[in-house]
Parts: C-alpha cells; sequence; structure tokens
C-alpha cells in the first residue's frame, strides 16, 4: 500500500473529530470563535512538531521562497473562509449533512488545480470523484422528495451555497498547500515530504491564528474570553486539526490534492459515525445509499 493512502484515512477521521469538536464547541462560542479555536491551539502542536524534526530527529530545514509565501497565503486565506463556513451550516441541517456539502471538495480541487497550474486527473479519478460527488447529491435531497425540482430546490438553498463554497475553497487551500510545500523543495539537500509539509503546515498556522486573532479583537473582544474559558475542549481541537492538517499536507505533497481529497471521502463514513453514535441524529435510507455511493467512489479511485 503507497504511504500517501493510511496517511490520508488518517487525516480524515481526525478531522472529523476535529468537526465534531467544534460543532460541540459551537454551543459556548460563536462561528468566529469556534474557527479560531482550530488554528490558534493548533500552534503550540505544529511547533512541536517541527522541533522534534529539527532538533529530535536532526532533519534540514527548508529555506521559503517567493512562490511558497504566495501559495501560502492563498492557502490560508481559503482554508479560514472555509472552515467557517462549515461550522456556520452546522446551525442549518444535521452534522452528517452539514459536512456531505463540502464533500464536493475534490471534484472543485480538480478543477482549481487545471485552472491555477494546469495539473491533470486520470480518467479513473474522475471517475472516482463522480461517483463521490453523486453519493452527495443524494444526502443533500434525502429529506425531501427525490424530483427534478427538489434537486433544484436543494441545490439552491442556504446550506448547499454556503457548502459548495466552503468544498470550494477547502479545493484552492489543497493545491495551495500541495504546490507551496513543492516549492520548498530546491532548498533541500534530497525532498523530504515531511519536513516540507510540517514547514508549510507551521507558517500557514501562525498566519491564520494571527490573522484571526486580529480580527476577533476588532470585532468581538468579548469572544476572546469565552475561547480562553473554553481551552480544555479547544485544546484538544488544535491537537487533532494541526495533526489532521501534518497529514493532509505530507499526503499532498506525495499526491495531486484531487486524488487525496478523493479519497478524504472515507470521512463520510466518520462523520455519519459521529452524527448518529455521538449527536443521536436521525439518518434515513437515502442518506445512507448516498454514503455507500461515496464509499464506492474511495474503491474505484484505489483500484482502477
Amino acid at each position: 500500500m503507497e504511504l500517501w493512502i493510511p496517511i490520508t484515512i488518517a487525516s480524515a477521521f481526525l478531522q472529523n473529530m476535529r468537526s465534531a469538536l467544534q460543532k460541540h464547541l459551537r454551543a459556548r462560542l460563536n462561528t468566529t470563535g469556534a474557527t479560531f479555536v482550530r488554528f490558534g491551539y493548533g500552534v503550540p502542536f505544529a511547533l512541536f512538531y517541527m522541533a522534534v524534526l529539527d532538533y529530535g530527529l536532526g532533519r534540514a530545514m527548508p529555506v521559503p521562497n517567493l512562490a511558497f509565501w504566495i501559495w501560502a497565503v492563498v492557502g490560508g486565506g481559503a482554508q479560514i473562509g472555509a472552515t467557517f463556513l462549515l461550522v456556520y451550516i452546522f446551525a442549518f441541517r444535521n452534522f452528517a449533512v452539514g459536512t456531505a456539502y463540502s464533500r464536493t471538495e475534490p471534484a472543485q480541487a480538480a478543477l482549481v488545480a487545471l485552472v491555477l497550474v494546469g495539473e491533470t486527473v486520470t480518467v479513473g479519478t474522475i471517475i472516482a470523484i463522480a461517483i463521490s460527488v453523486v453519493g452527495v447529491i443524494l444526502i443533500s435531497v434525502a429529506r425531501t422528495e427525490l424530483t427534478v425540482k427538489s434537486l433544484v430546490t436543494s441545490v439552491g438553498s442556504r446550506t448547499a451555497v454556503f457548502g459548495l463554497l466552503s468544498g470550494f475553497l477547502f479545493g484552492i487551500s489543497g493545491v495551495s498547500y500541495r504546490y507551496a510545500s513543492l516549492s520548498l523543495a530546491p532548498s533541500l539537500p534530497a525532498a523530504d515530504p515531511v519536513v516540507q509539509a510540517g514547514y508549510t503546515l507551521l507558517i500557514v498556522i501562525i498566519m491564520q491564528a494571527v490573522a484571526m486573532l486580529f480580527w476577533i479583537w476588532w470585532k468581538d473582544r468579548a469572544q476572546l474570553s469565552r475561547i480562553g474559558q473554553a481551552w480544555r475542549p479547544a485544546l484538544l481541537v488544535g491537537f487533532v486539526g494541526a495533526t489532521a492538517s501534518f497529514g493532509w499536507f505530507t499526503a499532498m505533497t506525495l499526491q495531486p490534492a484531487a486524488v487525496i481529497k478523493a479519497l478524504a471521502q472515507i470521512e463520510m463514513l466518520f462523520t455519519f459515525g459521529s452524527s448518529v453514535l455521538v449527536f443521536k441524529e436521525h439518518v434515513n435510507r437515502l442518506e445512507i445509499v448516498g454514503c455507500l455511493l461515496i464509499v464506492l467512489g474511495i474503491l474505484a479511485l484505489i483500484l482502477i
């Protein structure tokens, strides 16, 4: 099994944990506060990972160039927006369905990569993405009568629009992080995906934390005390979020973002588990069928 496969699956599991914890925090913080903890409380762990690589393992550190900074800023900003929207839509539909809309990310990442850098994907990958996206569409209409009208209405709903936009921004961030990480390779004695990914994560998460901290201080200073009071669950969000990002960045250094995000659809399995077992939310048959199609898309990605 290629290394990027288990890394991606582990990252998807951790990302689901992070989303579930953020939904829990949404009861104590507003959307901006719940979004911030994913970055602000992740900084100590990103510093720890790089300290282990640098001082513990003696791995050579990269030297960032202009291309790195451009990709890092674009990716960091897009991820903040995507995370904000994902947390925001949890208020409108259940945890599983809210996450499902953002799972169109692989198809959007492939399009973004094609437009920005001319990166293409194989026919097998396109088939896998298409199967998964059909699964997402079924989930999106599972609570309504399945007609052409319901499809149109669902796609035009507030949850769908914000969810699709979240997926689009996640797609931009994935492509940006891949090329930020790859741009560091020439400054190293030899390509080192783990170091490249760790360094990219550290720089990006610091920028995101500072930017969001400034925004909250400017717009809603009272939220800062609530963020501090929620430090226990927030610290766990920071840990799983930073660890998941470390995995994502490493995997996307090894494979195109669209391929990684297609396999990452496995997160929907973890999401449905959280929806039913943790949040006690009802999942109907059509949502299960949609989930199975997502799984089929994952199998197609790996086997084709």
